[in-house]
């Protein structure tokens, strides 16, 4: 309900206890999506071929999370690109205009994960070379595409637990998710359903995820360095970063290793 547009039944409730419980189960959302955002590729890359099938699948992501993500990601662009104090970063980050650096890093964002996306699909192309080995394919951009949203929202859950919430706004929909930090128990269960897709590739690939450690150490540094802690949007890019350092990592990994 909260990080996605999908349909929950009439019945279910939300609160701010039951807000505060769910940062365990981001990267659990994250495989849904990634299915999903499978779904689309998978149903045209037969009929249309490797771009209009990614395409399909960045489209599906979006609409299925509500471009939820990406709204962060653009305005964290927008708010640090042109606030030079905590004030007015947060200020920009409350205003619902979109900017130049908004702009800027959205259409860079979505050209790169097309990209990588691209290159990931082609370099798996090659061990597909009759119709018999097409699994081959499938299952692996499947696993890819999957992981991707898993780790990329286990990211964000990661900075709940180091750094402070910070808001000018006191009815933020983010700040019951840091008002109360995981237990230890929550955060491996995180940590598990955003890893265990991982383990259906070769072990070299786990090394993806040090690079993403890395960026994401020197994000929320970089934030917590101007406004004192991170907001809502500040996850949200997050997330979107942590998604193209996995697919560059692969990529990397594919190529070199």
């Amino acid at each position: 309900m909260f990080l996605t547009r999908l349909p929950v039944p009439k019945h279910m409730d939300h609160n701010e206890s039951l807000l505060q419980q769910t940062p365990k189960y981001f990267p659990l959302v994250g495989w849904i999506v990634g299915m999903l955002s499978f779904t689309g590729f998978i149903v045209l890359y037969k009929f249309t071929g490797t771009n209009i099938a990614i395409l399909a699948s960045v489209i599906t992501g979006i609409f299925t999370t509500g471009a939820f993500h990406e709204d962060g990601f653009a305005d964290t662009c927008d708010a640090f690109g042109g606030g030079w104090t905590k004030e007015k970063i947060l200020a920009i980050m409350k205003d619902s205009r979109l900017g130049t650096y908004g702009v800027a890093g959205l259409v860079l964002m979505l050209a790169a994960k097309f990209l990588l996306l691209k290159e990931l699909v082609e370099a798996v192309e090659l061990f597909s070379f009759t119709k018999q080995d097409g699994w081959i394919l499938y299952r692996a951009i499947a696993i890819v595409i999957i992981t991707a949203h898993s780790i990329s929202r286990l990211m964000p859950v990661l900075v709940i637990q180091q750094y402070k919430y910070v808001t000018s706004d006191d009815g933020s929909k983010s700040k019951p998710l840091a008002s109360k930090k995981l237990t230890v128990t929550a955060l491996i269960v995180a940590i598990v359903f955003a890893l265990l897709p991982l383990f259906f590739l070769s072990w070299l690939y786990l090394m993806s995820v040090i690079p993403i450690l890395v960026v994401v150490f020197f994000m929320a540094r970089y934030f917590n360095k101007w406004i004192g802690g991170y907001t809502g949007d500040c996850l949200g890019a997050i997330q979107q970063v942590s998604e193209i350092i996995f697919y560059l990592s692969l990529l990397m990994i594919w190529k070199f290793i």
